[in-house]
């Protein structure tokens, strides 16, 4: 295998001209080439804007084997011995219609195609959602997988991905949001210790003559309606170490080590892939059921707190939920300083050698969450079976346990148990779980998430905005992100922080019409999580 491996990822263009489409993907590839890279990823729809009159017309437009669009694509890898993942709309022969990513070889063979598994919006108009799972691919530069867009902004498809192998993740993207580029693409390399090489739209991402009617049906201002670009590639720690502007044609190109990514451990030791429960997972393989429960109260004020002996003043405040760090005071201290309060308070404590955290109020312990991982710092042998929720007042809350909060896998059981609120005592150990992981926990689940830390560390409240759902009138402005929380920061020194989360828009998890965050996951290909 190479030890180093130039990849590039191309921005592009691509309207309702099928024609000037493929010049722009092929000087792209020139470019990538011209750069002497050995792997360029292009975006998602390369062939025409995923925007059609019905669904026979997209069948019509879609690309077929051997067609000039695709051909010419495979000539370009023969003439620069390179790698090249393209997304395109394409047409089977059963009639079906997918949004397909080819990676093609140096030969100019088709090393592996997969369709998209997560459709999002009016995609679901068009196209079918792919009947299985895409492949890991084998090559000279490392092992490859291929994902689109909407299945990055959920985790499932690229952590199924990552734990059959792959050490780089190509992303083609048809994106307008902003949240792409600084979360949904950084954090999948992240949580997953893999390479994500991801390319992006620029440009109208609909029919130019429709765009002011259809953006005034969508709840988008029309000039928000073309790719964000700011195609990248991002390291295993989740830094970005190139990035294309927000608009334009462009390339960019990285030097990667491949097998950087065959590292999964934590500056601790642990190996993020290995301390996984796969036993506990099976929720996310049923099939979906919806919400059983209505939503939560509107607002509820909540707090930070790093000395346990604030905590009665902070609960008088108004507080009704307050996060201490991890082993903050013994239980019943807790819940002296709670009496004639209608308080909550999280932390942690040790029972029979176990990780567990305690949700306290006035008249003592009301539940308990075992940490459900393993982790050499405080739980090296987890008791915790399954995600634990309890039923306040003001809705529903979860507690993730210490380093549970490095998993996905957590933060969706706890979504599936239709949890509002998520809190979360813990010491992050590396700058991405608290820049890039928790906020991604939140805008994937849509759950508030709480997080606490022991002072020396920062630490986050994350809320839900009822700014979310495309297809629908916005209370404020559109601001070019779609499901970012809004993020109330406490400083590593400050002893609390205080904010307003609001349960009742945990109940709202759909994104676009037909797309639902928790309910869209695919729930039928995810064996490489569960097995």
């Amino acid at each position: 295998m190479a030890p180093v491996v130039r990849v590039a990822a191309a921005q592009i263009e691509a309207g309702q001209d099928v024609r000037a489409n493929l010049a722009a993907c092929l000087r792209v590839i020139d470019a990538a080439a011209a750069e002497k890279a050995q792997l360029v990823v292009l975006p998602e729809f390369c062939n025409h804007l995923s925007w059609y009159e019905d669904r026979a017309q997209a069948h019509e437009l879609a690309t077929r084997p051997g067609d000039p669009f695709l051909t010419a694509i495979r000539d370009r890898a023969i003439r620069h011995g390179m790698w090249i993942k393209i997304n395109v709309t394409h047409a089977y022969g059963d009639g079906r219609t997918g949004g397909t990513n080819f990676l093609f070889a140096p030969n100019g063979e088709v090393a592996g195609s997969c369709d998209k598994q997560t459709l999002m919006g009016a995609e679901n108009d068009f196209l079918e959602p792919a009947p299985t799972a895409g492949p890991v691919v084998d090559t000279p530069l490392g092992r490859l997988g291929m994902y689109a867009c909407m299945e990055g902004v959920i985790n499932e498809v690229a952590r199924g991905l990552v734990l059959r192998g792959a050490q780089v993740l190509l992303n083609s993207l048809n994106s307008f949001a902003l949240d792409e580029a600084d979360l949904h693409i950084p954090v999948r390399a992240a949580e997953n210790k893999a390479w994500v090489v991801a390319a992006n739209k620029v440009g109208p991402l609909l029919p130019v003559g429709q765009l002011p009617a259809i953006a005034a049906r969508l709840g988008v201002p029309p000039e928000w309606l073309h790719g964000a670009g700011e195609s990248q590639i991002v390291a295993p720690d989740g830094t970005v170490v190139a990035k294309a502007p927000r608009t334009g044609e462009a390339i960019v190109v990285a030097d990667i080590d491949p097998t950087a990514a065959d590292d999964k451990r934590r500056p601790d030791g642990t190996d993020i892939l290995a301390t996984r429960r796969p036993e506990l997972y099976g929720p996310i393989a049923d099939p979906p059921v919806g919400r059983r429960r209505g939503p939560g109260a509107d607002r509820l004020p909540v707090a930070v707190l790093r000395d346990p002996a604030l905590l009665r003043e902070t609960a008088l405040g108004g507080a009704g939920l307050i996060v201490l760090p991890p082993l903050a005071g013994s239980p019943r201290g807790l819940a002296a300083q709670l009496g004639g309060t209608g308080a909550h308070a999280v932390t942690t404590v040790i029972e029979d050698g176990a990780h567990t955290g305690v949700v306290v109020g006035a008249e003592g312990v009301v539940a308990r969450q075992p940490q459900l991982h393993a982790s050499r710092r405080l739980n090296p042998n987890p008791a915790g079976k399954r995600i634990v929720p309890i039923d306040l007042p003001w809705g529903r809350l979860a507690v993730v346990v210490g380093d549970d909060a490095l998993y996905p896998e957590t933060f969706r059981l706890a979504a599936l148990a239709d949890a509002d609120v998520v809190a979360v005592p813990c010491r992050p150990q590396e700058p991405w779980e608290m820049a890039l992981g928790l906020p991604e926990r939140a805008a994937e689940n849509r759950l508030n998430v709480v997080v606490s830390t022991p002072v020396g560390q920062p630490a986050a409240i994350f809320a839900m905005s009822p700014d979310f759902t495309l297809w629908t009138q916005w209370q404020g402005p559109f601001t070019g992100r779609i499901s970012t929380p809004i993020r109330t920061d406490v400083a590593a020194g400050a002893l609390a922080g205080t904010a307003v989360v609001a349960p009742a828009q945990a109940a709202n998890r759909l994104v676009s019409r037909r797309t639902d965050l928790v309910d869209g996951r695919p729930w039928r290909l995810v064996d490489a999580l569960t097995r």
